[in-house]
């Protein structure tokens, strides 16, 4: 552990006794070659940094430049990475009539403006300004609505019943299955058709397992979508100029998802029922053309997968390993939960599961769903005593924050009981370090939705089973758009009785 004396003499930003702050010139951080840049050392086969590690290469930042770092990509075009909570609060604290930016899913953003035909914008992603609030003012009314998060209760409590009876049909001869995450993401992906589009693709059937089923293939999509953001905004974008391997990946994805979409548009669109999705909500909304919905509509199949399907895939590996952890979230279970065949209700929801709610965050807190949370600057701002100029490229690392000692006790070991109430008033945490979602307007416009199909899924799951760790002995992560498990999450299920 990097000890905080050694921090505050190495590394802790200085003002000057007049209070002077200093320029982003004079800030610590890689400059590249002759001070031309890093933008090589991202590209291949030049460079040697691995998109699939980020959070190692964050760490080694933090532990040779200190709490605030610029990098310097390309002559005129800098990226400042922050460690520090207080900091991290000032860049994501919306202020009156500045609508925060950022830079992310450019290649999406090409695809969408390609075609005037299908889409209006590039959508919520990676549109900014006027235009991106205009939508999101539309969009969140409904996504947003606790109401409506707590209406499509029933449902995932059906599906979630389905989905846990079918795993066991898939136990190998010692009740274990051997990776999770390829059972989560059609999981995943059959709640978020059912809240989006009010539609059963029935996901966990043998027929969608075909390679070429639409289940199959829109998982796909997405996956390859994701997998391509990151190289695409980073590299040095000659996919603008030609289409790239990276480019060729997405276009090909968003193409099949492009089309689904569309179906999904106008089938709900002719039946004119007062139905319940959000598709139908929209429906209904003036304010929103045909191509707005078939843009929110693909986000929604893009988004909707890997955050829950990671996200649960990564909370099994702590239950599983915790089991002291796992017996008091079993003991929360049965109590709200007598049976399996109970009805978790919205009560339950608001005030009766604390437990299960604070192992979520501890599974954020070590896990959360990317590195940090990017951002451009839209004013004029101090951080850390340097003055970073509107337009400045900002990228949060709140995972390795939520991993050092100078924010929490114990970092590296789970412990849900941080953030019980009566703890959590002790140990002062700042608000900032878990933000597995973002924060702010920018937050993610389907966290309430997330949130409750994973607690539910948690709830049901070990209600009726003791679960044990099979995989390797300490799970990573690879740092895609979205942070996923580097190795397989094998389960051992044991029958509760």
């Amino acid at each position: 552990m990097i000890k905080k004396f050694f921090l505050k003499r190495n590394f802790q930003t200085e003002i000057l006794s007049n209070n002077e702050v200093r320029p982003i010139n004079l800030m610590p951080g890689p400059k590249g070659f002759l001070g031309l840049g890093t933008i090589l050392n991202y590209v291949k086969p030049f460079g040697s940094i691995d998109w699939d590690q980020l959070h190692i290469l964050g760490m080694e930042r933090y532990k040779k430049y200190g709490p605030i770092v610029c990098e310097k990509i390309m002559p005129g075009a800098s990226v400042v990475w922050l460690y520090d909570p207080v900091d991290i609060s000032k860049v994501l604290t919306d202020t009156p009539g500045n609508l925060p930016c950022r830079r992310s899913h450019l290649a999406l953003e090409k695809f969408r403006y390609d075609r005037p035909e299908v889409y209006s914008s590039g959508g919520l992603l990676p549109t900014n300004g006027e235009k991106w609030w205009e939508l999101r003012s539309q969009f969140q009314k409904h996504i947003s609505s606790p109401k409506n998060v707590r209406n499509i209760l029933p449902s995932t409590n059906q599906v979630t019943r389905e989905f846990i009876e079918m795993l066991a049909s898939k136990f190998d001869a010692n009740n274990t299955i051997q990776d999770m995450v390829t059972e989560f993401d059609r999981f995943s992906f059959e709640m978020t058709c059912l809240i989006a589009f009010d539609e059963r693709m029935y996901s966990f059937s043998e027929s969608e397992r075909h390679p070429n089923s639409i289940s199959s293939r829109l998982i796909k999509a997405g996956d390859d979508t994701s997998c391509s953001v990151l190289s695409t905004d980073n590299d040095l974008q000659l996919w603008r100029l030609f289409e790239t391997a990276s480019y060729r990946k997405l276009r090909v994805a968003q193409e099949y998802m492009q089309q689904i979409a569309i179906d999904f548009v106008d089938k709900r669109a002719a039946k004119q029922t007062d139905g319940d999705s959000l598709l139908d909500q929209y429906l209904k909304n003036p304010n929103l053309s045909k191509k707005d919905l078939i843009g929110i509509s693909s986000d929604f199949l893009l988004a909707g997968v890997h955050t829950v399907s990671f996200s649960s895939a990564f909370a099994l590996y702590h239950i599983a390993k915790n089991k002291r952890v796992q017996e008091l979230m079993h003991e929360e279970a049965i109590k709200v939960l007598p049976s399996n065949e109970s009805e978790i209700t919205t009560p339950i929801m608001n005030n009766e599961i604390p437990y299960t709610r604070a192992v979520l965050k501890e599974v954020f807190r070590l896990n959360p769903i990317s590195i940090g949370v990017g951002r451009i600057s839209n004013q004029d701002m101090v951080l850390g005593g340097y003055l970073i100029p509107k337009n400045t490229r900002i990228v949060t690392q709140n995972y390795i924050s939520c991993r050092l000692d100078e924010y929490f006790p114990k970092p590296l070991q789970f412990i849900p009981e941080r953030w019980i109430k009566i703890n959590r008033e002790k140990s002062n945490i700042n608000p900032y370090l878990v933000i597995p979602f973002g924060q702010g307007m920018r937050s993610c416009i389907a966290r309430r939705f997330a949130e409750q199909t994973m607690l539910v899924f948690l709830l049901r799951l070990l209600r009726e089973y003791k679960i044990e760790w099979k995989g390797i002995e300490n799970l990573g992560i690879l740092t895609k758009l979205i942070n996923r498990p580097n190795s397989d999450v094998t389960i051992k299920f044991e029958k509760r009785f």
